[in-house]
């Protein structure tokens, strides 16, 4: 089941799938934060009753309806705060999942390069400066900015049996309560040091010449 973050992102995937095995759930907007909630102030929230539902989980894992659930949001900062609001609702309340395989990330790519001959799927500013490199002069370069910018046929090239799924691993070790107070409580100052201490500036490579960038999956030559 992939758990998508509104019916933009939906879309695509909805008309893309394999309606024998696989399903799509949308969220409205972002989840509610769980941490340090009961089970019951939850499940007030409309999404997460819902959610609980269609998998199957509330009595036992064994009876989870479906053996992958997939988190598929946009590759942004709000695309990453929702997949850590998804990953505590698990963990909170139903860590088996996760332990068990059975809580995965998709990737979506972020560039598409093509010319004539040749389309290639970029997932990292890597990939995408090899692609051009590969297709030679005046290749036609596409920027992803979210989910539903990709259209069905494409999307089901990324939600197919090759489809690019990072596992989430919970170790025995791993203490959750600790886990998840540090990364979703009350915002300490061991975390601010944390976060200061780690922080990096990420540059984008240089563009090979005449490279131009689009969004919105308008295309130009460059």
């Amino acid at each position: 089941m992939f758990i998508t973050e509104g019916d933009s992102a939906s879309g695509s995937i909805t008309i893309a799938r394999d309606v024998n095995t696989q399903a799509v759930f949308s969220l409205k907007g972002k989840p509610l934060n769980c941490f340090g909630l009961t089970k019951k102030i939850v499940y007030e929230n409309e999404e997460f009753n819902l959610m609980q539902n269609a998998l199957d989980l509330e009595d036992t894992i064994e009876n989870l309806r479906y053996n992958r659930i997939v988190v598929a949001t946009d590759a942004d900062v709000d695309g990453m705060h929702i997949r850590l609001l998804l990953l505590t609702f698990f963990l909170q309340f139903f860590p088996d999942v996760v332990k068990n395989g059975h809580v995965f990330i998709l990737q979506t790519p972020l560039f598409r390069v093509r010319n004539k001959k040749e389309t290639i799927y970029c997932y990292s500013q890597m990939e995408k400066q090899l692609a051009m490199q590969k297709l030679g002069a005046k290749p036609e370069i596409t920027r992803f900015k979210g989910l539903g910018e990709i259209s069905p046929d494409e999307f089901k090239n990324f939600i197919g049996r090759k489809m690019r799924l990072d596992p989430v691993i919970l170790t025995g070790e791993t203490s959750l309560h600790g886990l998840l107070d540090y990364y979703m409580g009350k915002n300490s100052p061991e975390r601010q040091e944390f976060i200061i201490r780690n922080l990096r500036i990420e540059e984008e490579l240089e563009p090979l010449p005449e490279e131009k960038e689009i969004t919105e999956s308008e295309t130009v030559e460059a």
